[in-house]
């Protein structure tokens, strides 16, 4: 048998035990298989809801959460998309077989309205722009609002756009009222091979920023602000201990 035959032998015999609830796990496990986002296929899976204090930056706590984007409890959702390309999310490689892909589980619970925003040109995807949907009424989904923020060009992404995605989130959130947002960036779910210690730095860094923008207008009379209290920034379950390194030097240089 080949070694493509024993992965999707396999494959089945996880998903075969494996609920819908846990698909990031499912992913993460496809990931280290294909070496799609390699990691070491000996590191131990953190479980499905998980939860860390990274630590605090300006009486918001940054929570680590290992979960997907459909099943998070929270305020509002914060999801990432690169531009559309035709069946971009469902073709694998690059994107995850969608048994394995935690945002074809995302455009199920939305009975296809998330390809069919992007497909139609309604979000085009554009780096930095933002839409924002309520949760149908009927859905799995667990959020009460989702803001998807375009990535760009899948070809021309770096760690760095992440710092400028993590502001715009923070900037959304506040004018929305929430107190607690969780951020999920969806590279891996995309295909992307990105270094997640550094987007997971990043994006906290442009939280920070643009929550501190925020409190800068509320001191100056310029604009109203409900304060922040938890951002969950969610990681697959084998990047949960890398992104949390991450998360972790970057409080660490926000606040010395």
């Amino acid at each position: 048998m080949t070694s493509l035959s024993k992965l999707w032998k396999k494959a089945t015999i996880i998903s075969g035990f494996l609920i819908a609830g846990i698909a990031p796990i499912q992913q993460q496990i496809f990931a280290q298989s294909t070496g799609i986002n390699q990691i070491d296929p000996k590191q131990k899976l953190t479980p499905a809801g998980t939860s860390k204090n990274w630590g605090n930056v300006d009486g918001v706590s940054m929570i680590g959460l290992v979960q997907g984007p459909s099943a998070t409890v929270t305020d509002l959702q914060v999801v990432c998309a690169f531009e559309y390309t035709e069946g971009d999310i469902f073709n694998a490689p690059p994107a995850l077989p969608a048994e394995f892909n935690g945002l074809v589980h995302l455009d199920k619970a939305m009975n296809g309205k998330f390809t069919e925003l992007r497909k139609s040109g309604r979000f085009v995807g554009r780096r930095y722009e933002t839409i924002l949907i309520d949760a149908p009424k009927g859905s799995s989904l667990k959020a009460k609002k989702y803001l998807i923020i375009g990535l760009g060009d899948r070809n021309q992404f770096n760690a760095g756009i992440m710092t400028d995605i993590g502001e715009v989130a923070a900037r959304e959130a506040v004018k929305l009222g929430v107190t607690n947002f969780a951020f999920g960036s969806d590279l891996k779910d995309a295909g992307i091979d990105s270094p997640t210690a550094e987007v997971a730095g990043n994006i906290v860094k442009g939280i920070v920023k643009g929550y501190r923008t925020e409190e800068y207008l509320k001191d100056n009379n310029l604009a109203k602000l409900k304060p922040l209290k938890t951002v969950y920034l969610l990681a697959g379950p084998a990047f949960f201990t890398v992104a949390g390194n991450g998360i972790q030097s970057a409080i660490a240089s926000i606040n010395n």
